[in-house]
């Protein structure tokens, strides 16, 4: 299946929501990255303070070398959000989220409703924002 992807920022809450779905070659990570890097700067967080929420559940089971870059990818102290949900069915791609996510702030989970309220439960609203000046 060919990879597709979505990012819903929830400017508010500073909650990002992606849907990923299909088999991710190189060119389909490095396509993402790059959403996500303009969906996170759209977000206007400070650095790091991000929540993230990401339903896999559609994603197909992926090649090491795509687990490993996934896995560089959720390690880049740049853009590492605080907390990281991650929607999950029952196959061989779930394992392959949690070895890619090993080390993180990462709980998983069946139902979109239950991850975002795990991510928001300790987070108002009104400090997810950056405010310059």
């Amino acid at each position: 299946m060919e990879a597709t992807f979505s990012i819903v920022n929830d400017i508010p809450h500073g909650l990002m929501r992606i849907t990923m779905a299909g088999f991710f070659a190189p060119a389909d990570i490095a396509r993402f990255i790059a959403a996500r890097d303009r969906e996170l700067a759209a977000l206007r967080t400070r650095p790091n303070e991000h929540l993230t929420l990401v339903d896999i559940r559609a994603m197909d089971i992926q090649a090491a070398q795509s687990v490993a870059a996934f896995g560089q990818l959720l390690a880049d102290p740049r853009t590492v959000s605080r907390r990281i949900a991650f929607v999950v069915g029952r196959s061989l791609s779930a394992m392959q989220i949690r070895r890619a996510a090993q080390g993180r702030d990462s709980r998983y989970f069946a139902e979109p409703d239950e991850a975002e309220r795990w991510l928001l439960a300790d987070r108002p609203a009104e400090r997810t924002a950056y405010r310059a000046g």
